[in-house]
């Protein structure tokens, strides 16, 4: 059975094309700048600011696996990234032993800190310009 092409398909498809190409354009700006500036990843980066933005400076994996849109296994590496540098911490979850928490450290904070700036500064120059 074939299915109905709407007419605006074409205006679909370049508006799809021009999401990606901005999605490419500052996750590379950002990717570049991080690094170059804090040796952190944008991952790294998105990790440690949602971290950071929770009221106890920790969250369970499982949930923040949902909102960076990782797997599970990518976010793993990243904070096993993260708490090699000493930047997070991880720990079970004592009222359920199958959850695991990662939780900023203080060095954690101080490096966020630092690198916000520069990724504001990224977003602004890339996204700001529209």
């Amino acid at each position: 059975m074939r299915s109905v092409v709407s007419t605006q398909s074409p205006d679909l498809v370049a508006g799809f094309r021009d999401l990606l190409a901005k999605h490419a354009k500052v996750t590379g700006a950002l990717e570049r700048a991080l690094q170059d500036e804090h040796s952190l990843g944008m991952s790294e980066f998105e990790v440690l600011e949602r971290l950071a933005s929770t009221e106890k400076d920790a969250c369970r994996m499982a949930e923040l696996s949902g909102v960076l849109h990782l797997s599970q296994s990518a976010l793993s590496r990243v904070v096993g990234r993260l708490e090699k540098d000493g930047l997070v911490t991880r720990a079970i979850c004592s009222d359920d032993r199958r959850g695991i928490f990662a939780a900023l450290t203080d060095a954690g904070r101080e490096r966020y800190e630092q690198a916000r700036p520069t990724h504001r500064r990224v977003l602004e120059s890339v996204l700001g310009a529209e």
